[in-house]
């Protein structure tokens, strides 16, 4: 399978967002297929809201590494996107393939369904943290194109307060590995 490229990221952060479902992160000796996204712009809800230090990478660069620490304890991954615009998405969940001990053992548990089943538990598995922050994807952190067509649906982002009426969450429908929120739209054409 090809890489993906900076070029992928400079589209629209939703069309990015969706199109990234299926896609297989690759982190050192760890991969996961994208099983759950959400997208992010100038919206309340998003740290782009209003331009600081931290989201400065959401207006000014697209195919790079986006980290912040959520709650003071868990590291989320994000992707800047838009080449002439603001945004960035949110990788929610993957479906481990490969480096699966190494998961457990950096998550120190052993279900398999709740080891990357959320931001904050995929990037401790997966060892990301502010190291990450700013590098552009394909250093790394690579990205290989969809080996099938996912059968994706969509729903209102989870976890926030703000702009919860916007349909801005991806996931692969029926996968076990997606967080445990029902969506309440129909899958996409």
């Amino acid at each position: 399978m090809n890489l993906i490229n900076q070029n992928f990221f400079s589209r629209d952060t939703l069309t990015v967002a969706e199109n990234l479902i299926g896609t297989t992160l690759v982190v050192g000796e760890c991969e996961g297929r994208i099983v759950e996204t959400e997208a992010y712009k100038t919206d309340a809800a998003s740290h782009a809201a209003k331009k600081t230090n931290r989201s400065a990478l959401m207006y000014e660069t697209f195919g790079h590494i986006y980290v912040y620490l959520n709650y003071g304890m868990y590291f989320c991954l994000n992707f800047t996107c838009e080449q002439t615009g603001v945004g960035a998405v949110l990788i929610r969940a993957i479906e481990p393939i490969k480096g699966i001990e190494l998961m457990k053992k950096r998550r120190e548990i052993d279900d398999l369904n709740k080891l990357t089943n959320g931001p904050g538990k995929l990037s401790m598995a997966l060892g990301i943290d502010l190291r990450f922050n700013g590098q552009l994807i394909g250093q790394s952190i690579k990205l290989r194109e969809r080996a099938d067509s996912p059968q994706i649906a969509i729903s209102p982002r989870i976890g926030i307060t703000k702009a919860t009426e916007l349909d801005w969450r991806f996931f692969e429908k029926g996968n076990r590995f997606v967080s445990h929120f029902k969506a309440t739209k129909s899958t996409l054409p």
